[in-house]
């Protein structure tokens, strides 16, 4: 970095290497953790969760945000993590599909999809699970026609739909909804 000045010179990261211009420093709070980083401006917060915080149960899908496989919950609402920058949540409260159990209590979600058998394949389980979670708690479990249209920004392409219409109803009713 020849002829810089302090007032240009960029921090060196902890790899030795200065991080990119549009680096920016954000605190993603994650399943109740604090998890202080710094990425490029452009990155979303699908890619900061899985490739930067190792947590892989958010699925990429089509990276587009008609799948639903990216569903995580930030600040109890629905958010496609593809389509959302890390920078844009900087310090609101992240649930992704690991942090819903407690230990080895699975989250009447997670429970009810093992019981109804809502899965085949798997990958867009996490998305499912996520979204299952939202539609429960903003009260959209009256009918499994209201489930469905709730449940549509999630595509199974496997088809287990009926199977996760059922789980969704199942963990509705244990929950009092």
């Amino acid at each position: 970095m020849a002829g810089a000045t302090a007032a240009t010179a960029r921090p060196a990261a902890a790899d030795g290497v200065a991080p990119p211009a549009s680096a920016v420093a954000v605190r993603l709070r994650v399943n109740g953790r604090n998890h202080p980083l710094t990425v490029e401006a452009r990155v979303t917060l699908l890619d900061a969760l899985r490739e930067r915080l190792g947590l892989t149960g958010t699925k990429k899908g089509c990276d587009r945000g008609e799948c639903g496989a990216c569903t995580v919950l930030v600040e109890g609402e629905r958010v496609k993590s593809c389509l959302t920058l890390a920078v844009m949540e900087d310090g609101r409260e992240i649930t992704t599909v690991e942090g819903l159990a407690r230990g080895d209590d699975l989250h009447p979600v997670q429970d009810a999809f093992i019981r109804r058998d809502a899965f085949q394949c798997g990958f867009c389980t996490p998305g499912q699970i996520m979204s299952a979670v939202a539609c429960i708690d903003e009260g959209h479990t009256r009918s499994d026609e209201e489930i469905r249209e709730w449940m549509s920004g999630n595509l199974c392409r496997c088809g287990c739909y009926p199977n996760i219409v059922d789980a969704v109803r199942d963990a509705a009713k244990g929950a009092g909804r």
